[in-house]
C-alpha cells in the first residue's frame, strides 16, 4: 500500500470528508527535519508491512502545503508539530503521535 501527498485545502476537504466513511491517516512530514525522514521511513514500513485495510494514507509536506498543514490543524483543533501523524475518524482526531513517537510499532498498535 501507499501513501499519496495533497497540496491544496480541495484535497484536504475531502480527505476529512471521507473520513465520515473510513479512516484516515496524514503524516505530516517536514523535508527539512531529519526526525521528520526518520518518521516517513516508519510510516513507509508500516506500508510495506500489512497496514490497515480500512483507510487511505496522506502526506502532508509541510513547508511546501503551508495552508494546508494550517489547515488541518485548525479543523482538527490539533497543535501544529512536524513530524505528526493524525488518524481521523468521522470528521475528527481519534489518535496522533509526533516526532520519535512516528513508529511502524505505534501505528501498528493504534491502526491495527
Amino acid at each position: 500500500m501507499t501513501w499519496r501527498e495533497i497540496s491544496t485545502i480541495d484535497e484536504w476537504n475531502a480527505v476529512l470528508a471521507k473520513s465520515a466513511e473510513r479512516g484516515q491517516v496524514i503524516l505530516k512530514h517536514s523535508t527539512t527535519c531529519p526526525v521528520s525522514t526518520n518518521a516517513l521511513g516508519e510510516y513507509e514500513a508500516y506500508l510495506k508491512a500489512a497496514p490497515n485495510p480500512d483507510a487511505d494514507y496522506t502526506l502532508v509536506k509541510v513547508i511546501e502545503s503551508r495552508p494546508v498543514s494550517n489547515q488541518i490543524a485548525e479543523d482538527l483543533n490539533v497543535k501544529h508539530e512536524s513530524p505528526q501523524i493524525i488518524y481521523i475518524k468521522d470528521k475528527a482526531k481519534y489518535w496522533s503521535a509526533t516526532h520519535w513517537a512516528v513508529t511502524k510499532a505505534h501505528m501498528t498498535a493504534v491502526l491495527d
